[in-house]
């Protein structure tokens, strides 16, 4: 198994025969204060860029958290955060990766925001054995797109989220008691998420027939389709009440637009990802109004952060207070995979060693600001669970804010409103 000093040694060996001189300069073996290096990859642009929208805020606030280092067997550790853009494309994800783990010499590296980012960051890592934590994506096609083996699990990469199991408990209860036709229209996409979402075995379409409901999915769409118009036609001839699925937010743009240059008229339409953005959200004008989602996260939930002490509502608020945005989901699982990074860097029993780190990883069992990480629950190895409700976009003044208004996975988080239908 390659451990961090061989893979610094091979390095050093390569670099060697270009300017050894370099080597001595920039070695990390003389540095008077050790340091724990931590890559972090993100899609800061493109059309997932949503996702990363508060990174700026979170990554200063962490390093203030941060600033005076971490305590581990007796010896102070500076945490050194390289944060690197995956332009919102899974091949440069993979490339950022191997550059932070080849190139930087990272100890652990973390990632977020959707498959496209999370399983390439994870697949580098889990090859040149490096510690990795990811978020963001629901578990199934985190785990089971990178062919994971549920009896197997994997050796060096870990993530913590809700899986799809959760976002259709929440998506039948919100729709279950709204008295609406139990129709329903798919919009999923050709991508990891897409195919997940529309799993016959792992995704919606047996729980939704299993509940009585009556899926029309007229297939896999490319991402970035600039036109839904079979879809659409699809549904109106089926009869559909209700609109689900996952989709980036051009797309849900392209979508609504011509739902209404077409008369089709829905009464619900619950869409994960494109609607979890204030600013995207926004920008439909009256017409996200009344737009349902699952939410991860938000200032109602009855969590603290390990590393700041601050409450959900402290960190949303005071992302709002810097930046003049309304708060953002990923706010607060952004914040969370770096109180799980200080919580391993406090805990392992050599941090020279990435199976110490990866052992550490495997006994987190902590509060944070988005619930309990515990990788020992499962449901599959390599992944820990955190809590999901629902809720609506509604109109409050002139602003749209999301509510939540199904809260039946996770009573602890409290409502703040009834569903409405679409008029």
């Amino acid at each position: 198994m390659t451990t961090k000093t061989n893979r610094r040694q091979m390095l050093t060996g390569l670099a060697a025969t270009v300017a050894a001189p370099a080597i001595l300069t920039t070695s990390r073996a003389y540095a008077q204060t050790p340091t724990i290096r931590v890559g972090h990859v993100s899609p800061r642009t493109g059309p997932l860029a949503g996702f990363a929208e508060a990174d700026n805020f979170v990554l200063q606030g962490i390093n203030a958290a941060l600033s005076g280092g971490v305590e581990n067997n007796g010896k102070t550790y500076s945490i050194e955060i390289i944060s690197k853009d995956s332009q919102s494309n899974p091949n440069r994800a993979a490339q950022v990766a191997a550059d932070l783990i080849l190139g930087d010499e990272v100890d652990i590296i973390v990632a977020a925001s959707s498959p496209d980012t999370t399983n390439p960051v994870a697949d580098q890592a889990e090859i040149n054995e490096v510690p990795c934590i990811t978020t963001d994506c629901p578990w199934q096609p985190y785990f089971f797109g990178r062919n994971g083996d549920p009896a197997q699990g994997f050796d060096f990469t870990f993530h913590f989220f809700w899986g799809l199991e959760d976002v259709i408990g929440n998506f039948l209860d919100l729709w279950g008691s709204a008295g609406v036709s139990k129709s329903i229209g798919a919009l999923f996409p050709n991508d990891a998420d897409g195919n997940a979402w529309g799993h016959p075995e792992l995704g919606f379409p047996k729980p939704l027939a299993d509940a009585g409901f009556t899926l029309t999915d007229p297939g896999r769409y490319q991402p970035l389709n600039d036109d839904f118009s079979n879809y659409i036609t699809a549904f109106k001839n089926a009869g559909v009440e209700i609109v689900t699925g996952n989709m980036i937010s051009p797309d849900f743009a392209t979508f609504w637009a011509q739902a209404a240059q077409q008369n089709f008229k829905p009464k619900i339409v619950s869409i994960g990802k494109a609607l979890l953005f204030p600013s995207f959200v926004q920008s439909l004008g009256d017409r996200g109004a009344g737009l349902t989602s699952e939410i991860w996260w938000s200032p109602s939930h009855p969590f603290n952060s390990s590393l700041t002490g601050d409450s959900a509502k402290d960190l949303a608020d005071g992302y709002t207070a810097a930046s003049g945005r309304p708060w953002t989901q990923p706010i607060g699982f952004k914040h969370a995979l770096f109180e799980v990074v200080r919580d391993i860097v406090s805990r392992a029993d050599d941090l020279d060693d990435p199976m110490a780190i990866v052992e550490a990883i495997k006994t987190t069992n902590m509060s944070t600001i988005v619930g309990n990480v515990n990788w020992a629950t499962g449901p599959v190895p390599n992944v820990s669970k955190t809590p999901l409700v629902a809720g609506q976009w509604q109109q409050s003044g002139d602003a749209t804010e999301l509510v939540i208004t199904n809260n039946a996975a996770a009573q602890n988080i409290p409502l703040g409103g009834e569903l409405q239908l679409l008029s």
